[in-house]
């Protein structure tokens, strides 16, 4: 489960995925954030350093690599939240109980978090997550197993969802 925000600066690196190219992001020896290029709600990263080498944003690109080739259900990272209000976090928190290959709905986290009113803020929060693929925030369906948002783009969502179909 991520840890609490480090207090060292955020590092980052671009990687090529076969969904596009990702910002992945680190705090020390923890992974903070992975988006897609234009994923929406990636941050700005102009008080970041970029690197071309760390060990954990390397091991983050190859066990990403691994989960999109279909060969990797699970990511072992050091992960730790360099943002969020503390609901988005525990509603982030919640997202890797979702067994790969299977999805839930929002209103189904809503009840988890304890705010079983709060579809939408929920919602809003995943819309958020810091850490796509590696927190499987593409599980999460509308409330009849609508493929509804994902900040990546619904295309992204259904080719995720689909191959941890075939591949669960």
């Amino acid at each position: 489960m991520p840890s609490s925000p480090l207090p060292t600066p955020v590092v980052f690196m671009m990687r090529a995925t076969p969904l596009g190219p990702v910002l992945m992001a680190a705090r020390g020896d923890h992974l903070v954030g992975v988006w897609f290029d234009d994923q929406q709600h990636r941050p700005e990263t102009t008080t970041w350093q970029q690197v071309n080498d760390h060990a954990v944003l390397r091991e983050a690109h190859q066990q990403l690599l691994a989960y999109l080739a279909g060969t990797r259900q699970h990511f072992d990272l050091p992960l730790a939240f360099a943002s969020g209000t503390p609901f988005q976090q525990r509603v982030w928190q919640c997202l890797p109980t979702i067994p790969y290959g299977q999805t839930t709905h929002y209103g189904h986290i809503a009840e988890q978090v304890g705010s079983p009113q709060a579809v939408r803020a929920v919602g809003a929060a995943i819309g958020r997550n810091p850490l796509s693929m590696v927190i499987p925030c593409h599980r999460v369906l509308g409330a009849k197993g609508a493929l509804t948002g994902y900040a990546g783009g619904l295309a992204r969502k259904q080719t995720l969802l689909a191959l941890e179909a075939s591949h669960a």
